[in-house]
């Protein structure tokens, strides 16, 4: 588990193809390497990876082809900055939100502007995934976690700091530009506490019908 606070810019110094999997190496200047194992979880833009060696700058992680095919891993080239931070420990301030690390899909940048000191950005999910997008909810975008300050169908708004925009990757975006998104984890769970019945036949007392009359659910 992570929290969306990232703690190091990394750098892809290189990347190995193995037969449709890729090994890549980052060099983590930030990071405290001396102090990780072997087989430590670090998201990489949001990505959920295993170390599986180290270096004196950085470590090396291996991303399987569905990895590559579902997330933006797949479009980082010798060179690319990425977002870097370490699995939760006891002592980790919880400073953004519970982030798994594992990707629901591609978002898409569609507008940036100067919101006063900060910049609005507005993104488009697939449809499939604007249902778990709320007004003030928390959202994973490329590793980073940000409140969502509007909904409108499958685009959402969010505000980035002068912070944020300088030492995450997120300054870097333009329109056009894809990026890992992850809903918030608490969304995905409810529905499937509230639907899941619905495959087996069993009874929650909890309908989409229900939730329409009342307004809680419309239909995205």
């Amino acid at each position: 588990m992570f929290t969306g606070i990232v703690q190091s810019l990394g750098t892809i110094e290189s990347m190995q193809g193995y037969g449709g999997d890729s090994r890549l190496r980052i060099t983590a200047p930030d990071l405290p390497v001396a102090e990780m194992g072997i087989g430590e979880s670090v998201a990489v833009n949001g990505v959920c990876l295993t170390a599986v060696s180290y270096t004196d700058r950085g470590f090396e992680a291996d991303v399987s082809g569905e990895t590559l095919s579902r997330t933006s891993l797949g479009d980082l080239a010798r060179g690319s900055a990425v977002n870097l931070e370490r699995a939760l420990l006891p002592q980790t301030p919880l400073g953004g939100h519970l982030v798994s690390g594992h990707v629901d899909g591609l978002g898409e940048l569609v507008l940036r502007e100067p919101a006063g000191r900060s910049e609005r950005f507005r993104f488009r999910v697939p449809g499939r995934l604007a249902r778990y997008v709320a007004e003030k909810g928390s959202i994973c975008i490329d590793g980073v976690s940000l409140t969502v300050n509007g909904v409108d169908g499958a685009e959402f708004e969010v505000n980035l700091v002068p912070h944020t925009l300088e030492v995450t990757t997120l300054g870097g975006l333009r329109a056009g530009m894809k990026v890992n998104i992850e809903v918030d984890i608490i969304a995905r769970y409810l529905e499937r506490l509230a639907f899941g019945g619905e495959a087996d036949g069993a009874d929650t007392g909890i309908t989409r019908g229900m939730l329409q009359r009342f307004g809680f659910d419309r239909g995205q």
